[in-house]
C-alpha cells in the first residue's frame, strides 16, 4: 500500500515537471508570443518584483489579507448558521420546508446575477463582498448539513433512545459523529466555491486583493502578472483546502474505514 502511495505521488511529481519543461520550451523558443504566455522566467521576475514593490500602492500581503480576511469573516458566519439550520431543517420537516425554496432559488444562480443587487444595497465596500460570500457558502453548508442528518440510520437513532440517552446526548454522540464526513465534505466544497466567488467579487468592485490584481494587470495585457496572481491563488486554495483535510482527519479518524 505504502508503494501504491509513493507510486501516485511520483507520477504526480512527473507529470508536474512535464508540464513545466513543456511550457519552458514553448517560450524559449518563441513557439507563442509572450503577449499570450510568458516564460517561467517572466512570471517568477513578476513574483519578486510584487515581493519587493507591492503591487499600485500596496504590498502582496496586503493583497492577500484582504482577499482572506473576506474570505474568514463570511465564511464563519456561514459556518455558525447554515449547519445548525441544516441539521435543525434534516430533523424537522416543517423547518425545512420553510427555508428549502429560498435557497434552492438562489443555489443555482451565478454570484455575480445578484451581487450588482448586494453593491447597490451595501455599497463597493467589504460589506457587499462579504455578503456574497456569505450566501455562496451557505447553500452547500447547508445542504450537506441537512443530507447528512437525513442520511443517519434510524435504527442508530432507536438504539440511543432505547439505551436512555438523552436529547442532547443523542446528539452528541450519535447525530453529530454521524453528519461529520458530509459536513467536512461540503465544507471542502463551500470553501471552493467560495474562493472562486471571492476572485469574482473583486474583478467587479474592488481596489485590493488577489482576484482586482489578476484583473488590474490584464488590462495592461501584463500576462506575467496575470499567472503569477494565478499561481498565488491556486497555493491559497491548496492550502486551504490541506487545512481543512488535516482537521478532518483529527476529528473523523473513522471515515474511510467503516
Amino acid at each position: 500500500m505504502t508503494e501504491r502511495k509513493y507510486s501516485i505521488k511520483l507520477i504526480s511529481f512527473i507529470s508536474m515537471i512535464t508540464v513545466f519543461i513543456v511550457w519552458t520550451m514553448v517560450t524559449h523558443f518563441g513557439w507563442v508570443s509572450p503577449l499570450f504566455m510568458p516564460s517561467p522566467a517572466a512570471v517568477w521576475s513578476a513574483f519578486v518584483d510584487v515581493i519587493q514593490n507591492g503591487y499600485k500602492g500596496n504590498s502582496l500581503f496586503s493583497h492577500i489579507f484582504d482577499s482572506l480576511y473576506r474570505l474568514a469573516i463570511a465564511f464563519i458566519l456561514a459556518l455558525v448558521t447554515a449547519i445548525p439550520l441544516g441539521l435543525v431543517s434534516g430533523s424537522i420537516k416543517w423547518i425545512r420546508a420553510i427555508f428549502e425554496p429560498f435557497i434552492e432559488f438562489y443555489r443555482p444562480l451565478p454570484p455575480l446575477a445578484y451581487y450588482t443587487l448586494l453593491v447597490l444595497w451595501l455599497g463597493i465596500e467589504d460589506g457587499s463582498k462579504i455578503a456574497l460570500l456569505y450566501l455562496a457558502a451557505f447553500a452547500p453548508l447547508y445542504i450537506a448539513a441537512m443530507s447528512s442528518v437525513q442520511k443517519i440510520p434510524q435504527d442508530r437513532i432507536r438504539v440511543g433512545y432505547s439505551l436512555g440517552a438523552s436529547k442532547w446526548h443523542l446528539f452528541s454522540e450519535i447525530i453529530l459523529p454521524s453528519t461529520l464526513p458530509d459536513l467536512f465534505t461540503g465544507i471542502r466544497t463551500a470553501i471552493g466555491f467560495t474562493y472562486t466567488t471571492l476572485v469574482a467579487a473583486e474583478m467587479v468592485a474592488a481596489t485590493t486583493g488577489l482576484g482586482w490584481m489578476v484583473l488590474d494587470a490584464s488590462k495592461f495585457l501584463r500576462s506575467d502578472y496575470v499567472i503569477m496572481g494565478i499561481f498565488i491563488m491556486a497555493i491559497l486554495a491548496m492550502l486551504l483546502d490541506l487545512v481543512v483535510r488535516s482537521i478532518e482527519k483529527k476529528l473523523v479518524p473513522w471515515k474511510g474505514k467503516e
